[in-house]
């Protein structure tokens, strides 16, 4: 006979922070008045992991949010461990039956974590769920997602997808042409909202590492699907999601050296995503981007225009980061030493 295990918590919410200590203030404050809206019977603790901030973040949260009804447990990095590896710290520690993923930019609407709760335990054949994430202003963002592959990556490279989104070919790796409200099994969920259920990590693992930020959650819905495991967005478990309003189109388009790391973080985890998934197509993967932005410089960057010459020199910057991200992981086949 089969014991199964047991837990602490019916849900444990888990945050991986760095030096957003206001930020994270609100979040709990809106965390924990959630929590105090699930059903009678189903508790919950938090699990924050500080990525070694200096902004008062772990003063803060030990000083604000201890002795409280829903613990809130502290785990102190003193380096940036990135979404990957901080996560799976809190995974290990977490005491609760199912685990939720939530971004310090996230806010639940009310009843949303009862909700997701339920259809977890509604549907024990679901491995991963997702939410409907908004903007501030209510615009949907994309959460249930396909599978990264060289044909959807050229459409929203192309710029196809942004203008063509009812299209099922253009809109194919975002689903933008799909009903939002309607709930739907998907490839991968978006990371800002995940709740994840124990039973198909136990045959999964964790995060793989590798990933510093970007793609970490494309690799585990994968692996969750290949372990016979279903991955499902929810319409009616609604998160606003602030950090989706800015997806990296720079007012300056030339690079601050901030910018520009984020994107070399990017282009690194898709060169190791594809060598992990994909083997020899990361060659492809590469040809992609830097053609695309070859092309984009040679026809902005002799122009009158002051505006289109920037673009041009910003589709230089692209070729040169993105030969650096091939160099530094050795095509895809290793991740850079941490932090990044």
């Amino acid at each position: 006979m089969e014991i199964l295990p047991s837990y602490d918590y019916e849900l444990s919410v888990l945050i991986v922070v760095l030096n957003v200590r206001d930020l994270l203030r609100e979040c709990l404050q809106s965390l924990l008045e959630e929590c105090a809206r699930l059903p009678q019977g189903v508790t919950a603790e938090v699990v924050v992991v500080d990525n070694g901030s200096g902004d008062g973040t772990q003063e803060m949260v030990r000083d604000e949010f201890s002795n409280l009804r829903v613990p809130v447990r502290l785990i102190r990095s003193e380096v940036n461990l990135g979404f990957a590896s901080a996560n799976n710290l809190a995974m290990e520690a977490a005491k609760g039956r199912y685990l939720v993923l939530l971004n310090s930019d996230a806010f639940f609407h009310a009843g949303a974590l009862g909700r997701a709760f339920a259809h977890m335990e509604e549907n024990p054949s679901v491995g991963a769920g997702g939410a409907r994430l908004v903007s501030r202003d209510g615009a949907l963002q994309p959460s249930g997602r396909r599978f990264h592959s060289i044909w959807r990556d050229a459409l929203v490279l192309a710029g196809l997808a942004a203008r063509f989104p009812r299209s099922r070919i253009c809109g194919a790796l975002d689903r933008t042409w799909a009903d939002p409200n309607q709930p739907a099994e998907v490839d991968w969920v978006v990371g800002a909202f995940i709740i994840l259920s124990r039973e198909a990590l136990a045959k999964t693992g964790l995060f793989d590492p590798a990933f510093f930020l970007y793609c970490e959650e494309v690799d585990l819905c994968r692996r969750i699907k290949a372990a016979g495991f279903r991955v499902f967005y929810w319409p009616d478990v609604v998160v606003t999601h602030i950090g989706g309003e800015t997806t990296r189109k720079f007012r300056s388009l030339l690079f601050s050296k901030t910018e520009a790391q984020v994107v070399l973080w990017r282009m690194r985890s898709t060169l190791l995503y594809y060598r992990k998934h994909h083997g020899a197509q990361v060659w492809l993967a590469r040809w992609l981007e830097e053609s695309l932005y070859s092309l984009r410089r040679l026809r902005n960057l002799f122009s009158r225009s002051a505006a289109r010459r920037e673009r041009g020199r910003e589709a230089a910057a692209l070729v040169r980061l993105m030969r650096q991200a091939w160099r530094e992981t050795s095509g895809g086949r290793i991740s850079p030493p941490r932090p990044w």
